[in-house]
């Protein structure tokens, strides 16, 4: 029997339960809707805000980009995240500045927060408990109160859905509750079709997962709606099938890591690209696509195509982030590694606190 439909098998590898939180992310979503639809930010406090910027790492930072994504060509305002011990220059009183760490001790983030409140940003949290959360009471920030147990990159919906809420209710955006609950309904509607006593030949997720196994996977996106959800694939095959993945977005990668698949002889076989695509990706990005899809099958290198799917472009970003999130589980299964623990970056953190 295939060891992906050996039920057992999976909860084995599983002990922590890395597959439930990813089969009912659906019912995160709708906790983190409940959460959103509380955020009742000082209208006086706010005002003004000519800039947003989302501070944050791993997890806790890629709901900013998913929103940034979402949002482009939308909100009214320039939007950034940032990934750093420092601000970007521009942040001053004028700027949303939200802060995003699910632990609440992130140690950049912290410092960016620092930064921040001298600069006299605009702040808002987002975290579990932590140093975040004790500072944003001290101060009388807006405090986004999320539950803990956690492992951060399980818990999107709560670093996206209450951030997405936030900048609703600052009237950079129109509401968002009747997508927001669309969105829900259609990830319900989807998720048994990757459920894991649905057998692999009849399961995307499974099939997908096989394709990759010994394989280190290369993830291409376009530069709108896919850009973040691409990086979203890249970690959590890093994460919880612990091998490595890259990824980067059409047309950028044209212009300079294209040339280094003339050199890829010696490990052209440990290769295989993704195109994770969506029908309103740029007409020129699909004729990129197309193109390069030439030039990669030259070196003989497979090339696999994921397509979004739904009405709206909510429901098409995390038709993709659902999919990726299954097929980074049973990736795990075949490397027979648990999905949950990340035990190089705890390693990391404790040696950076010596």
């Amino acid at each position: 029997m295939n060891a992906l439909d050996a039920v057992d098998k999976i909860k084995g590898i599983d002990p922590s339960g890395m597959y439930d939180k990813i089969y009912h992310f659906p019912e995160q979503l709708e906790q983190a809707k409940g959460i959103g639809m509380g955020i009742r930010p000082d209208m006086k406090y706010y005002s003004g805000i000519r800039n947003v910027v989302v501070a944050g790492m791993g997890g806790s930072a890629i709901g900013g980009d998913l929103v940034r994504s979402y949002l482009a060509g939308i909100v009214k305002v320039p939007f950034y995240v940032c990934r750093h011990y420092n601000l970007p220059d521009f942040v001053d009183n004028n700027s949303l500045l939200v802060i995003s760490s699910y632990s609440g001790n992130t140690e950049e983030t912290l410092s960016a927060l620092d930064d921040g409140i001298k600069r006299g940003a605009k702040v808002a949290c987002m975290t579990s408990g932590g140093k975040v959360a004790d500072i944003a009471r001290s101060k009388g920030y807006l405090l986004v109160d999320l539950p803990k147990g956690y492992p951060p990159r399980a818990a999107l919906g709560f670093s996206f859905i209450p951030l997405l809420f936030l900048i609703s209710r600052l009237g950079l955006i129109g509401e968002v509750e009747g997508d927001v609950s669309d969105l829900i309904l259609g990830l319900k509607s989807y998720r048994d079709r990757y459920a894991w006593d649905r057998e692999t030949e009849k399961n995307p997720a499974k099939s997908l997962a096989l394709r990759l196994q010994n394989k280190i996977p290369i993830i291409y996106t376009g530069p709108e709606l896919t850009d973040a959800v691409g990086t979203r694939w890249k970690g959590q095959i890093c994460e919880n099938a612990k091998c490595l993945a890259f990824n980067n977005q059409f047309a950028e990668f044209n212009h300079n890591e294209l040339v280094g698949w003339n050199a890829i002889d010696a490990y052209r076989d440990k290769i295989i690209v993704i195109y994770l695509r969506d029908n309103d990706d740029h007409d020129r990005i699909k004729q990129r696509m197309e193109v390069v899809r030439t030039i990669i099958g030259k070196q003989n290198v497979d090339i696999v195509d994921v397509y979004s799917h739904g009405d709206f472009s909510l429901g098409r970003m995390f038709s993709l982030i659902q999919l990726g999130d299954f097929v980074s589980l049973y990736l795990a299964v075949l490397n027979n590694v648990d999905p949950t623990p990340v035990k190089v970056i705890d390693f990391l953190k404790a040696e950076l606190d010596k």
